[in-house]
């Protein structure tokens, strides 16, 4: 069996925005040759998520809508956490959305459904974070 890491850093501009990794985890699965196996991604911090979801503009809209009611920024006082940081929102974020994702190799390639992308989910941004892809297999 055939192992293969590698960590994307990611800094994007603005508190919170989805971003569509899966032509980094595709690179990164033709560098590790594996044909059959699984292909981990996950986020390596608290405040961020990866997620598999449709890459449409009118959803990524709505999650943004969806996870403000579940857990609003402001304001910051609202939260126990918040202290020396003002993110707990992007704790409570993380976790609705996810920590990782693994999805099946087969023949070489990821093995989505319909419209499935991956997702780098920022919740605290303006700062350098990482995603951990993991491919294990023959």
């Amino acid at each position: 069996m055939k192992s293969y890491r590698k960590e994307l850093w990611y800094e994007v501009a603005r508190r919170r925005q989805l971003v569509n990794i899966t032509p980094e985890v595709m690179q990164c699965l033709a560098e590790s040759e594996i044909q059959e196996g699984l292909c981990l991604v996950n986020a390596m911090h608290i405040s961020a998520s990866v997620f598999i979801n449709d890459d449409e503009s009118g959803l990524h809209h709505d999650f943004e809508v969806w996870l403000e009611k579940l857990a609003p920024e402001k304001p910051h006082s609202q939260y126990r956490h918040n202290g020396f940081e003002d993110n707990a929102d992007a704790h409570l974020k993380r976790t609705i959305m996810g920590r990782e994702v693994v999805v099946a190799v087969t023949g070489g390639r990821l093995d989505f459904g319909p419209w499935e992308q991956i997702f780098y989910g920022e919740f605290d941004g303006m700062r350098r974070k990482r995603v951990l892809v993991k491919i294990i297999g023959e």
